[in-house]
């Protein structure tokens, strides 16, 4: 049918790309219990509801902090470990603390706008380490998304992002959980 190709969304239409695949790449490890649990779950959550979306399937990556000694260095070797995860056609979000903030709202237009775009095959996450991103990854972004003013430990960085990429979808599905 005619509608099969097309998405309902919250007082909209959209023409719906048949999947856009979704990749969280982070340095360094969540740890066993909680952490990882918490990030599991939404990610979960995320999965099942993304393949209805076209937002499917969802993968992410661990890769070790480096040891160097200076912070410019261990930067420069974790971009470099980074980039070797990045998919050369996916667009690159990096998580940043000098990035732009969006509300959960204008997150989820902004996940609704990649999925619709057909050059878009892919959007990979990236958290960088400790000492931040390296430059070679911030200059491969499509855009630099901050969590908020806040300093937050990686791991739970991690869970907010998994948190909103589910909260995102759950807006674009016009689902209830989001109460804003």
């Amino acid at each position: 049918e005619w509608w099969s190709e097309y998405s309902t969304t919250p007082n909209r239409l959209t023409r719906r790309r048949s999947v856009v695949r979704l990749l969280i790449v982070a340095i360094g490890k969540l740890k066993r219990g909680p952490e990882r649990e918490l990030f599991s779950h939404y990610l979960g959550r995320a999965e099942a509801l993304g393949r209805s979306l076209g937002l499917s399937p969802i993968s992410s990556a661990e890769l070790p902090e480096s040891r160097l000694s200076e912070a410019s260095e261990r930067r420069a070797a974790e971009a470099k470990a980074l980039l070797t995860k990045l998919p050369d056609d996916f667009a690159v979000v990096c998580l940043d603390p000098q990035g732009d903030e969006r509300s959960s709202a204008a997150f989820s237009d902004s996940l609704a706008a990649w999925r619709n775009d057909s050059a878009v095959p892919g959007l990979a996450f990236v958290l960088g380490g400790p000492d931040g991103l390296g430059q070679a990854v911030v200059d491969r972004a499509t855009l630099l998304l901050s969590l908020g003013a806040m300093t937050l430990p990686h791991g739970l960085a991690r869970i907010v992002l998994a948190e909103q990429l589910y909260r995102a979808m759950t807006i674009i599905a016009g689902h209830p959980y989001h109460r804003a």
